[in-house]
């Protein structure tokens, strides 16, 4: 793949017997009635325990729910979805639109949505839809005109579009897209950098048997991909607690009555970006095998909202080789083939792995294969544990180049295959007793005598190789500890350090090299960097000074310079260069405004823009946390926080930023699963309106 994009921010059963392991999804029934059968229930903390007969009812429910809490982001969701985001946001929305046309979203919903997608799974988007639609009718005010109704087919193709840019889609179409003068060898994230932790431990190296799994993505705080907390439990088996996105009527990682698992972004190859041979005497030909093929072409038109009120027109033109989608810029043509392409049943996948009941199934749900990407860390009631490199993976030909742009001209570069997933990169109940991602290479996911060994797979697979300061960290304490118990595993989840051999201990490095002179106030801030423990506990008065200076370098520039440029910020806005890192570090949220542990790439990962007061805002990193237990006999319980509330755009709910002082103070509240723990805790009970 040419152009990769680097995020840092995410023995096997045959093929008969996978298929025999399966789960079965619930008997389709009759198409989804006028009345649906569902209580929503509210906790203490304002979390939806969605209560229903069948699991098409829980949908509709939890549709309600989410649209009570966060219908102005359900519909962003929907119109970006749709390639019509340019008519709410304007200009800004364009390259979205035109992306949802190019990789031919609603042509893939319409070939594949009936004919791919089980039936079960189209009544449950559907009744999702129905959900909240049912919602939106009764609160029409903020609705943006043609929102309505929302359909199961928007819900799929929100999968079909957003599933790729985990693994940086999005990003290698910039920068195929991008001008020759402004072109680089590697395209800079323009997103808020982020990352994510998963973390396994097995009874072996547990001090009370116990089978422990932490849940810890690091998303935006707001917005498509911001994490919603809910718990799902039907008569046909669907019980599940842990995070959804706005949208997505599936629990995406979290945990059911027998397992659970902890996703984390990965960074293989899944994408291969060809240069087209154009025929010099016609622009809509390419030659394929020595003879000219005519691209498939048409013109979409991007409606896009003006200043004013107003809309304009933008004409883009969409192009198809046999390779994929093609792009025509002022250094070539190019066509990018990827992982998803063309593919509709993801949500049947996570729905399968929601009612997974054990590794076998899990395993059978895994083998499915159509989650374009995302590690898995698995852990289950019977103290197996396991990490996944997941990713459909392309089997190309070997002794190619695929790390850079292919050649268009043959069609035996033309992939059409994935790798099986039994063998795909994957670990499973290593002795150590446990393993682990923080978005590094998959060859260092537990003990080194347990890891994988790269020589064992393709070259052609584009396997990462990269460490985070995460992950460093995690050798560090967990793998030098034998005897893990709760509040063991709880402190390895908040630690606040930078390893020695972390980038930022690199960076350190670099500043104090730089030669201080006669400049008495450099002298002092290089003397401050290096008393520097390398915590970001918020009393810390060298963290503010190293953390803002490093985030100048990655900009490029002198040390010297980073430094300089730090200092003064950090007097102008705190009169001293050495504030508290509590008193820069800031999560705000309506009228609460506390310091908050934690920073950059460490395992309490926070990250922040800074507000004119010249204070870090923190709007990524950490968001919703889950500790999930099987204790020796299999008893599951588990807990969790949010860095806000369950309410993530209503002000005026009290559920609005409840949890952030316990998210501050690196608390959780209980996670109350069955009805048994819910009871005494039901703040409202109630039943969607049709």
């Amino acid at each position: 793949m040419a152009f990769r994009i680097t995020r840092r921010g995410c023995g096997w059963i045959a093929a008969f017997a996978v298929l025999a392991a399966t789960p079965a999804l619930a008997k389709p029934g009759p198409a989804p009635a006028a009345h649906h059968d569902v209580r929503i229930r509210r906790d203490d903390w304002g979390v939806p325990h969605i209560l229903a007969k069948t699991d098409v009812d829980a949908a509709y429910g939890l549709g309600f729910a989410q649209a009570e809490d966060d219908m102005a982001t359900l519909q962003l969701g929907v119109f970006t979805a749709r390639g019509r985001l340019a008519e709410l946001q304007g200009p800004s929305g364009v390259e979205s639109d035109y992306l949802v046309a190019l990789q031919d979203v609603w042509g893939t919903v319409g070939r594949r949505y009936d004919r791919d997608l089980d039936p079960q799974v189209r009544r449950i988007l559907e009744a999702y839809a129905a959900g909240v639609n049912a919602y939106a009718t009764r609160h029409p005010k903020d609705l943006a005109p043609g929102l309505l109704p929302i359909t199961g087919k928007d819900l799929a193709a929100s999968f079909i579009y957003n599933g790729p840019t985990f693994y940086g889609l999005d990003g290698v179409f910039r920068q195929t897209m991008k001008p020759t003068a402004t072109k680089t060898a590697a395209l800079e994230d323009e997103k808020l950098p982020t990352g994510s932790n998963g973390l396994a431990v097995a009874p072996v190296r547990s001090a009370d048997g116990a089978t422990r799994l932490l849940v810890n993505s690091h998303q935006p705080y707001t917005g498509p991909l911001a994490w919603y907390e809910a718990v799902i439990e039907t008569g046909q088996g669907w019980h599940v607690a842990g995070g959804f996105f706005p949208g997505t009527p599936f629990m995406l990682h979290g945990h059911n009555a027998h397992l659970g698992w902890a996703n984390t972004v990965n960074n293989p190859d899944l994408a291969d970006v060809y240069q087209l041979s154009i025929n010099p005497a016609d622009p809509d030909q390419y030659r394929l095998d020595g003879q000219w093929k005519t691209l498939a072409k048409r013109t979409v038109q991007i409606r896009v909202k003006r200043a004013d009120g107003g809309f304009d027109t933008v004409e883009r033109e969409v192009l198809r080789s046999a390779h994929g989608p093609v792009v025509r810029t002022d250094h070539g043509v190019f066509a990018i083939r990827y992982a998803g392409m063309d593919e509709v049943r993801q949500p049947e996948q996570y729905y399968r792995l929601n009612k997974a009941a054990n590794l076998a199934q899990w395993k059978a749900a895994m083998s499915l294969g159509v989650l374009p990407s995302i590690n898995y860390v698995y852990a289950d009631e019977k103290g197996n544990i396991g990490y996944v490199y997941n990713g459909r993976y392309p089997v190309r030909k070997e002794g190619v180049d695929w790390s850079g742009v292919v050649p268009g001209d043959r069609s035996d570069l033309i992939w059409t295959a994935q790798l099986p997933f039994e063998k795909i990169p994957q670990l499973w109940n290593p002795k150590s007793g446990f393993v682990f991602n923080s978005n590094n290479t998959p060859f260092q996911a537990t003990d080194p005598a347990d890891d994988l060994k790269p020589e064992a797979f393709s070259k052609t697979l584009g396997i990462q190789t990269n460490m985070t300061n995460r992950a460093y960290r995690v050798l560090e304490t967990v793998g030098v500890q034998h005897s893990i118990d709760a509040k063991t595993f709880n402190d390895d989840k908040y630690d606040l350090a930078y390893s020695t051999r972390s980038d930022v201990a690199k960076g350190v490095q670099a500043l104090l090299s730089v030669p201080a002179g006669d400049d008495a106030d450099l002298a002092a801030a290089q003397a401050l960097v290096k008393t520097w423990d390398r915590r970001t506990d918020v009393h810390s008065r060298a963290t503010a000074l190293v953390v803002l200076t490093l985030t100048k370098l990655q900009g490029g520039g002198s040390p010297l310079a980073a430094l300089k440029a730090s200092m003064a910020d950090l007097k102008t806005h705190f009169g001293r260069f050495d504030p508290e890192w509590g008193e820069v570090n800031r999560i705000r949220r309506g009228k609460v405004d506390l310091a908050i542990d934690g920073g950059p790439d460490t395992y309490r990962a926070v990250y922040g823009r800074p507000d004119p007061d010249g204070r870090l805002h923190a709007l990524a990193g950490d968001t919703y946390v889950m500790f999930v237990e099987w204790d020796k006999q299999g008893r599951l319980s588990s807990r969790s926080v949010h860095q806000f509330g369950s309410a993530t755009q209503d002000e005026a709910s009290p559920h609005y930023a409840d949890q952030t002082p316990l998210f501050v103070a690196m608390k959780t509240k209980p996670v109350w699963f069955t009805e048994t723990q819910l009871n005494g805790h039901i703040a409202k009970d109630y039943r969607p309106p049709e």
